[in-house]
């Protein structure tokens, strides 16, 4: 018999609002505009989870969630709001928390592989046109098929200067592959290395498991990977955060219906995700949305406007907090009215005036039931956090990072033998070969180049069943290769 969870405080109105833990992979949505405090409704919900043993992710943008790992008690604010609400045996406390830093700086590293990475995420890290993306799956294509891991910045570099060097020898095979295009991929790669790409791409690449832990006293790890200087190359922020939600969804078994989640994602400024996105791409988002709740996984986009979500996506998110919304443009009007019609009716709340009248800390809120319908909407305030408001010093956070049971095994890069090193070690054996043969007979440097490829793929049938394993699960199986590459 599964036993039943109770439900999570987060806001009060006319009675207390609680998110139902076995609806919570129904996903949900954070919006408002700045400055009418989605910021604490995401630490109110990341806290009331880890208090369940749910595990939460989520990016700190501003700097301001570190203090989650501090007990509160000494904002104003919050000690008014805890009087107005009436909540008597209201007591502050901090959670566990994990930090994770792409860059390495204020958190363990958070590292991908080039292969994992697949070339349709990839292509948008870059901003490549369609002629381009489609030299860049050719790439990824003959590095499978040669049996050639793509790890790091390296190995693309060496297979798109092989590649090029060779371009007719591919041609039938794989299609026509430019100079030209080999040249743009290179020069984003350059722009992309000099914005810290060196240090996101590589290993040991991150372990899901990692992110997926209780501390000792059974509370959920809140995993913050600290986004301040990611958020500089916004596009490479939402791609990455992607990644990482594409990885969950294909390493976590099927679970089916959970008395709570095995973890809940948050996906800050969800805006940047579908800014410009390319339809293929938005497709398989979509699709990871609606099939990632039977991992056992709640995904919650933050935004400041409803309608920066797609349409099949918004009707995926059946948890609401809507904090106000201003209305200075006709795009505001027809925002603020999209975002009352997504409500579900209550004759006591006129939704599109209250969306544009809710003070700091109020919201619209819907939820869904036991049977997983939205309950009708209801203006409440958002329970104050048990957790600090403010900052970390450098040192404490320093110190939180040292502590980590994980420390230590992120911070040293391991460098294996992967694309880059096995061209340039069959490069040199044909060099050397070419010395020692009589000068009449030497062979041209094009025949060398064909030497390479069939020296490397004859190589292929040697590489272990662990590397294979990566092959196939970062080139060929991510949701986002779809299949083998063309």
């Amino acid at each position: 018999m599964v036993t039943a969870v109770p439900g999570l405080p987060i806001a009060k109105g006319e009675g207390e609002i609680s998110l139902l833990p076995k609806m919570a992979n129904r996903h949900g949505l954070i919006a408002g505009a700045t400055g009418t405090g989605k910021t604490v409704s995401l630490r109110v919900l990341a806290e009331q989870f880890s208090s369940i043993g749910v595990p939460v992710f989520l990016a700190d943008v501003k700097g301001d969630l570190a203090t989650l790992s501090q007990p509160g008690g000494e904002n104003p604010k919050v000690n008014e709001r805890i009087k107005d609400l009436g909540l008597k045996d209201f007591r502050f406390e901090g959670y566990s928390v994990t930090f994770w830093d792409v860059f390495g700086e204020k958190g363990h590293p958070l590292r991908a592989t080039i292969s994992e990475m697949g070339p349709l995420l990839l292509s948008r890290i870059l901003n490549l046109n369609d002629t381009q993306s489609g030299v860049l799956n050719a790439i990824f294509k003959i590095a499978d098929d040669n049996g050639l891991l793509l790890l790091d910045l390296k190995d693309l570099r060496a297979m798109l200067q092989f590649v090029g060097d060779n371009a007719n020898k591919f041609k039938t095979e794989y299609g026509n592959i430019s100079t030209a295009s080999i040249g743009a991929i290179q020069r984003n790669l350059l722009v992309l290395e000099e914005q810290g790409g060196d240090r996101f791409f590589g290993e040991p690449a991150l372990d899901i498991n990692d992110l997926m832990q209780t501390d000792a006293n059974g509370k959920g790890i809140i995993n913050i990977i600290t986004a301040d200087r990611l958020m500089q190359s916004p596009n490479l922020y939402a791609t990455f955060l992607l990644w990482l939600l594409a990885e969950l969804y294909e390493k976590l078994p099927e679970v089916g219906d959970l008395p709570k989640p095995k973890l809940v994602f948050f996906f800050d400024e969800a805006h940047l995700l579908f800014q410009d996105v390319p339809k293929a791409l938005e497709d398989k988002i979509e699709q990871v949305v609606r099939l990632i709740r039977s991992k056992g996984v709640g995904v919650y986009f933050v935004t400041q406007n409803p309608i920066d979500v797609p349409d099949t996506v918004l009707g995926q998110l059946g948890n609401r907090i809507q904090h106000a919304l201003r209305a200075f443009t006709p795009r505001d009007q027809k925002a603020v009215k999209a975002a009352a019609e997504t409500f579900r009716t209550n004759p006591k709340v006129d939704t599109t005036k209250a969306i544009l009248e809710l003070a700091v800390g109020e919201a619209l809120i819907s939820i869904q039931d036991e049977k997983g319908v939205p309950t009708m909407v209801e203006k409440a305030w958002i329970l104050p956090p048990h957790s600090k408001l403010g900052t970390l010093t450098p040192e404490e956070l320093a110190k939180l990072i040292k502590a980590s049971v994980i420390y230590g095994h992120y911070e040293k890069v391991v460098d294996r033998e992967s694309a880059y090193e096995k061209l340039k070690e069959k490069a040199a054996q044909i060099e050397q070969e070419e010395q020692e043969k009589p000068a009449k007979g030497k062979e041209p440097q094009s025949e060398a180049a064909k030497y390479i490829g069939a020296a490397v793929k004859s190589a292929a049938h040697a590489i272990g069943s662990q590397i294979g394993r990566q092959i196939i699960r970062g080139v060929l199986g991510s949701i986002f290769g779809g299949g083998r590459r063309r």
